[in-house]
């Protein structure tokens, strides 16, 4: 496995370097926002781990920069910021978690085998919740026995949900993710477009899949009772 540090204090980076060299990853530095960028995009990383704080441009848009160019690879951040905003905008922003300095380096640990882990399980080709199948590689979506016409869009929002199923997927994470923008709350393109999915995915069946979470986004979970 190989991981990315993106940290500007030398001693916490070689700390880390060595610690997870120690424990069988091999781990690649960069010391400010523009070589984390550059090493982001041009190298293949299991994970990347990064501070918010950092000369030339720091880690949210490090990591705004990363998802425009189609980095899909997972961030955990690292950060002395530790206010609740910090972390939901962190997380919102796409980071897969987020870690406040000063840590035990066996929780930094544990928590980059979970996401390393919950990325293999991720990786499969076929997602499935109740009788809706995903066909990742394929593009293709089926209820049942029936196959479900959707635009290439709409694919992108059910595979974004079915991949969160049972988590609330933001609007503004939904937008960022689907249609790469900023969520605009004068518009209603998400809503719009979830309207639309939900008119294939579940209104010709019984079981309802998709769940809007007032004021705040949608889920998309198996429920007993729909």
């Amino acid at each position: 496995m190989r991981l990315l540090i993106v940290e500007d204090e030398p001693k916490t980076a070689s700390y880390l370097k060595k610690g997870l060299t120690e424990n069988r990853f091999v781990v690649d530095t960069a010391s400010d926002g523009e070589e984390g960028v550059f090493l982001g995009t041009t190298h293949a990383y299991d994970l990347i781990i990064l501070d918010v704080m950092l000369p030339k441009m720091n880690g949210y848009s490090i990591l705004a920069l990363l998802r425009h160019q189609g980095v899909k690879t997972p961030v955990l951040f690292l950060t002395a910021k530790d206010s609740i905003e910090d972390r939901v905008k962190g997380l919102e922003r796409g980071a897969d978690d987020y870690l406040v300095k000063p840590f035990a380096f066996s929780e930094l640990l544990a928590r980059i085998r979970v996401i390393l882990r919950r990325g293999q399980m991720n990786s499969t080709e076929l997602l499935s919740i109740a009788n809706l199948e995903i066909d990742l590689l394929r593009h293709k979506a089926h209820r049942g026995d029936q196959r479900l016409d959707l635009t290439p869009k709409e694919f992108s929002l059910l595979s974004l949900l079915a991949r969160r199923v049972g988590e609330v997927v933001s609007r503004t994470v939904i937008a960022e993710q689907v249609w790469d923008m900023n969520f605009d709350s004068d518009t209603n393109v998400v809503d719009v477009a979830v309207r639309r999915l939900r008119s294939k995915v579940d209104d010709p069946f019984p079981k309802k899949l998709i769940h809007t979470i007032r004021g705040v986004g949608y889920v998309m979970e198996d429920r007993e009772n729909n």
